[in-house]
Formats: structure tokens, C-alpha cells, sequence
């Protein structure tokens, strides 16, 4: 198994990690989203004194893409390439909707058949943005900004079982009559780009450094006059 850097800067949460065989050697935490500039640098120089690794010795760097926060996005986007140019190392990106969903999937332990996952991170008002998984986290709708309205909800298949999950699964209506689903309220941790990375190095599903960008899902909403 290779030796990976993971970054996640994507949302209200930022960690990032040293990892090997799917085990954490070290790892760090932002819960302050205003503080994740500040926090990423030091945190992953404090990760290779604590384990003895050089940044040279990994074998690939892999980071959340978003959808998510933009600052947090640039954030984690330009420290993670700005690493791989320097060591030559490959990039890996990681969707950060299918990191909420592998975290939901992984610890709610539904039992229901044939279920779909509905990963969400909040983006103002009654938007999120949204996408759909299968359990083995085959992606059936790429990210997208979607408006939680009843139309919205009524359109939902009420014959597949649904788990909606990430930050923005709180704006769902815990009162629906018309489907069967449960709102994972376990939070995503730098944990959870583990497995999505180490499947990503081993099928050589590398990033772009000079042309890969964040998945921002719509266009940056500037709120200066």
C-alpha cells in the first residue's frame, strides 16, 4: 500500500494525514473554518516530526476537490500542488461529496436493500450542494447545486431507501411521509479520503497538477459591495 499525504480543507472541518495500509500514522484537526489557511502548513510539518517522514518519502498527495467552502477549496487545492510540483510527486483529487458519503455508509450500518446515498454540504439558504451514490459509491449524479423545496422532494423515488448525510442534511424535513430514510448525523473526518485515495493510487487515477482546479458546483458568490 502506498504512503500517502491527505489533505481535507473542503468544509467547516479540515484534517489532514499521514497514512499507510489504510492505518493512520498521524494525523491533525481544524474545526474553525476561518483558521484553515493558518492551520494547514504547520499542521502537516508537525505530522512529519511526529512520525519521522519526510514529505520527499510519500508516495502521492491526495486532497478534497469540493464541492465545498471556495476559500477552503483554494486553500487545500493550492497547498497540495504546490507540494507534488515541488517533490514531483502524483496528485490525487477526491470528491469531497463521495468522502461524506463513504463516512455515512460506513458508520450509520443500514441494513436496507438496494439504498442510495445523498451526500450534502450546505450552501446558503435552502441550497446544497448535492450528489447521488450507490453503496459502493458508484456516482449516479455528479455535484450539483440543488434547492431543497417540497417539488424537489417529491420527485424522490419513494421505493429506494435514502441516506442523507453531510452538513447539509439537516435542511431535510425529518416529517416526510412519502419515503423511507434516515439523516446520518456522523461528521466526515480526514479518516474517511483513506480508502477512496489508496483505490485512487492503485488504479492510477492521477490529477492534472498544471490543469486541475476545485470543483466549485456554481459560480463564486462574492458578498462585497
Amino acid at each position: 500500500m502506498p504512503l500517502l499525504l491527505c489533505i481535507d480543507t473542503a468544509t467547516e472541518y479540515a484534517g489532514t494525514c499521514i497514512c499507510k495500509d489504510g492505518i493512520v500514522l498521524a494525523k491533525s484537526e481544524n474545526t474553525d473554518s476561518k483558521k484553515h489557511g493558518s492551520f494547514l502548513q504547520p499542521a502537516i510539518q508537525s505530522l512529519c516530526i511526529e512520525t519521522g517522514i519526510v514529505l520527499a518519502d510519500i508516495d502521492a498527495l491526495a486532497v478534497t476537490a469540493g464541492p465545498g467552502s471556495y476559500t477552503g477549496l483554494r486553500v487545500g487545492m493550492a497547498s497540495a500542488k504546490g507540494i507534488c510540483f515541488t517533490l514531483q510527486k502524483p496528485l490525487i483529487t477526491i470528491n469531497t461529496l463521495a468522502v461524506i458519503a463513504h463516512a455515512a455508509n460506513t458508520k450509520t450500518g443500514w441494513q436496507e436493500p438496494d439504498y442510495l446515498i445523498y451526500p450534502m454540504i450546505d450552501a446558503r439558504r435552502m441550497e446544497v450542494f448535492m450528489g447521488i451514490y450507490k453503496p459502493d459509491l458508484e456516482e449516479l449524479q455528479p455535484p450539483k447545486a440543488i434547492i431543497l423545496t417540497d417539488d424537489y422532494l417529491n420527485t424522490l423515488n419513494p421505493s429506494i431507501p435514502i441516506i442523507f448525510c453531510g452538513n447539509g442534511a439537516q435542511k431535510v424535513p425529518n416529517t416526510l411521509t412519502n419515503l423511507k430514510y434516515i439523516i446520518s448525523t456522523s461528521p466526515h473526518t480526514i479518516e474517511d479520503m483513506i480508502f477512496l485515495s489508496e483505490q485512487a493510487y492503485k488504479t492510477n487515477h492521477f490529477a492534472d497538477l498544471a490543469y486541475t482546479e476545485p470543483i466549485y458546483a456554481k459560480a463564486f458568490h462574492d458578498t462585497r459591495k
